[in-house]
């Protein structure tokens, strides 16, 4: 079965098709010419007026072109509206005009419904999905994810130009979210934040609207008296497929049909679909996007096998793309963008907080439980069915490929958002300045248990990454301080240590072999942690979740094992000898200040003959960013004491020995390295801190003082030219000089004070 489709008869008019009546292309042609004579907030209110007055087979020829002049073409080269770059701060008229316009109780919203009520359906290309997706559609694999079942339309003359045959609320939905990913290029000459962007504020008005936290979804708008916009129903596949999974249907169907006691006319069962459609499209727009070794990965052995049968059945009818062939157009790599990441942080926060307003259900004096509402239903399975498998591979996919910046921290909140569902329940305490660490309530631990690997598989990824970066840079410290701040509230390590013991127990109810095939979310496996008491115990849960996501073969790091805890030892004296650099440059930065002379700007001024430049150890050089640098990691030392049990007088003593003696002048650092029968050798630390100037040997000078090489802060030119005035001088007056520096008297102390190297004639 599929969710979301359109009876078999009335899906025959695409997009392509021919307008059935002159009036539609002259309207079109109208508007084009429109977007050229007229200002944008006149075109809107044309716009309006036609959504109002036109009726539905008009305005089917000219959707598909309104979309793209909307939110842009798929190749990216039209920008459309460029909604990305829309802030309200510097385009006061024309942000507040768009929102209105496109706000889910706006015009364009109203000629979405509309056109809904007449089944008409647009193409969608395949080959614009994201990489995944595109791959395993054109290898005739069906993404388990419902929102594809049926509606794939495959050409009879073969290929790859597959299209996907979508209602006008699909579609709509579809063009809005790809552009955050299509456009991706224009923002980069935009010098404002994506939080204030007329993209952002929409997709935060569309989260609020079909997916309330209060109340139900409003319904369609009936533009005739009485008339109901029809849910979509099933349709018959047009091409053949094999599934990854066995879904059932749509959650509302699975959810009708378990439960009779619905009334057809309630209209949130009517309305649950868009709601369902909304999720899913921007979770498979957003999330669904990994790297090659991670899309094989993730076909599990069964599958591979279910496909290989299918792909032996299939070869004497249709000639196929071998798989290698397949994956090898799925070589490029994705790269996702800050303001990608901010998007899904938001969409994450919303999610929380919906399904933290889930109703608890009340017993009825008979005994029995009262039956929830589909939106109550899909509050309580909307987070481990629908996001959180692809946004663990999402998020590992940017641990490991993400630029080793300060960039990161985008990536870094939206974890951790993702962590702290407590922050986005309803009786979530005010915060305050100077207060403790909130403790964690023990309601939270199946949500820990359920999403081990999110908090310990991401956490040793970013200790790995934490030990590759300069912690002397502010912004670096600040990431390693707001991780280690996280995991240090009260009860959360101990709920994290419990999960990984209950999957770590032997588990005797199922042989170990069938754990990949019983108990993967696709294939039937449940996550309703407070409502399905057939899911027995925890331990049963915590292994569910982890083989669901690593496989049955997977290789389990503990968080609090031995190997984990020597990395955060290391990072530990990563953070010690960052804290004494720290402060090595601000006596350095104090010293140098009142000492400069006028004569330093000629480099005259220092005598040292291996002074060295201190050049760009920090983005921000200044007391104050080194004061904020030391709080932070001073900060992060405790936090992770107190998350791994770490002895405080212990880990000082570890620091001093392992970094201390290298500072003891106060000087700076060697790049990181370890001894061995060679001698020093350079760590892939080491060479990453010498590559970006972040630290260097202290390397001297040993020849003739007067022969010492330019250094690089000097000026080549204007150093030769003095070498040869030195030269000429002495040529010419060196004789002279010698027999005034021989003589005994006062004369003789005085030139050979002046003319000569005291530590040469000693």
């Amino acid at each position: 079965g599929a969710t979301l489709m359109a009876a078999p008869g009335r899906a025959k008019n695409p997009e392509p098709a021919v307008p059935p009546f002159p009036l539609s292309s002259y309207l079109l042609a109208n508007l084009k010419a429109d977007c050229l004579n007229k200002p944008f907030a006149q075109r809107c209110h044309d716009l309006t007026t036609i959504i109002e007055d036109f009726p539905a087979k008009e305005l089917h020829a000219i959707f598909p072109w309104l979309v793209e002049n909307i939110f842009g073409s798929f190749d990216g080269i039209i920008s459309g509206w460029n909604l990305r770059c829309l802030q309200g701060r510097t385009s006061y008229t024309e942000y507040n005009v768009a929102l209105d316009f496109l706000s889910p109780g706006g015009p364009m919203m109203k000629l979405v419904y509309k056109l809904q009520a007449e089944e008409y359906r647009y193409e969608f290309p395949v080959s614009h999905l994201p990489g995944p997706v595109k791959t395993s559609i054109q290898e005739r694999i069906l993404p388990e994810c419902s929102l594809y079942h049926n509606k794939v339309q495959f050409p009879p003359t073969g290929g790859l130009n597959l299209n996907l045959i979508l209602n006008p609320y699909e579609y709509y939905m579809f063009c809005f979210a790809i552009s955050l990913l299509t456009q991706r290029g224009i923002s980069t000459t935009c010098p404002i934040s994506m939080s204030n962007s007329a993209y952002f504020i929409l997709v935060d008005r569309y989260l609020k609207w079909f997916l309330p936290i209060e109340g139900s979804v409003p319904p369609i708008p009936s533009s005739e008296p009485g008339g109901v916009v029809p849910s979509p129903a099933p349709r018959s596949p047009t091409m053949p497929f094999t599934s990854y999974g066995m879904h059932p249907t749509s959650l509302l169907k699975r959810h009708v049909a378990h439960q009779t006691s619905v009334n057809a006319a309630d209209p949130a069962s009517q309305e649950i679909w868009r709601s369902e459609t909304l999720l899913q499209v921007f979770v498979e727009m957003w999330l669904h996007h990994y790297s090659l070794d991670m899309y094989q990965k993730m076909q599990s052995p069964h599958i591979k096998l279910e496909v290989l049968h299918y792909r032996l059945s299939l070869s004497s009818i249709h000639p196929v793309q071998s798989s290698h062939q397949a994956l090898r157009t799925y070589q490029e790599s994705f790269k996702p963008t800050e303001e990608h990441v901010l998007v899904i942080r938001l969409l994450l926060k919303h999610l929380h907080a919906f399904s933290n307003s889930v109703k608890s259900e009340p017993i009825s004096p008979s005994g029995h439980s009262h039956t929830a509402s589909p939106l109550e239903e899909f509050k309580r399975i909307v987070i481990p069915r629908f996001v959180q498998q692809k946004l663990y591979i999402f998020l590992q996919h940017c641990f490991g490929h993400w630029p080793l910046d300060a960039s990161f921290r985008a990536v870094l909140e939206m974890w951790l958002s993702y962590l702290q569902p407590w922050r986005y329940a309803a009786e979530k305490q005010l915060p305050s300045a100077e207060a403790p660490l909130r403790s964690v309530s023990e309601k939270w631990e199946p949500f820990v248990q359920e999403n081990l690997l999110l908090y310990t598989k991401l956490f040793v990824s970013f200790l790995n990454r934490a030990l590759r970066t300069d912690l002397v840079s502010p912004k670096n410290a600040l990431m390693v301080f707001r991780a280690a701040k996280v995991f240090a509230q009260p009860h959360l390590a101990e709920m994290i240590q419990r999960a990984e013991q209950l999957f770590l127990e032997a588990d005797l109810s199922l042989p170990h072999r069938q754990h990949r095939l019983f108990l993967t979310p696709s294939l039937g496996g449940s996550f309703l942690s407070g409502r399905a008491p057939t899911i027995t115990d925890a331990s049963f849960k915590v292994k569910s979740h982890v083989y669901g996501l690593e496989g049955q073969d997977v290789q389990y790091r503990q968080m609090f094992g031995t190997e984990v805890r020597n990395l955060v030892l290391r990072l530990a004296q990563l953070i010690g000898q960052a804290q004494q650099s720290a402060r090595s440059l601000s006596e350095r930065s104090a010293e140098a200040g009142p000492s400069q002379s006028f004569l330093s700007w000629f480099w005259f001024g220092s005598s040292d003959l291996n002074g060295s430049y201190l050049g760009n150890d920090m983005d921000e050089i200044g007391q104050e960013s080194i004061r904020k640098t030391d709080e932070y990691l001073e900060k992060a030392l405790e936090y992770l004491c107190q998350i791994f049990r770490l002895n405080e007088a212990q880990l000082s003593q570890l620091i001093l020995t392992r970094g201390g003696a290298a500072e003891e002048s106060g000087k700076k650092l060697l790049p990181d390295c370890i001894e061995d029968e060679d001698g020093l050798t350079l760590t892939p630390l080491g060479r990453y801190q010498i590559i970006n100037g972040l630290r260097k040997f202290q390397v001297a000078y040993q020849g003739d003082p007067e022969l010492q090489p330019i250094r690089s802060y000097e000026s080549a030119t204007l150093v030769r030219l003095l070498f040869r005035l030195s030269l000429a001088i002495n040529e010419r007056f060196g004789n002279q000089m010698e027999r005034l520096c021989a003589r005994e008297d006062f004369l003789g102390s005085f030139c050979r004070y002046h003319l000569t190297n005291l530590s040469l004639v000693a």
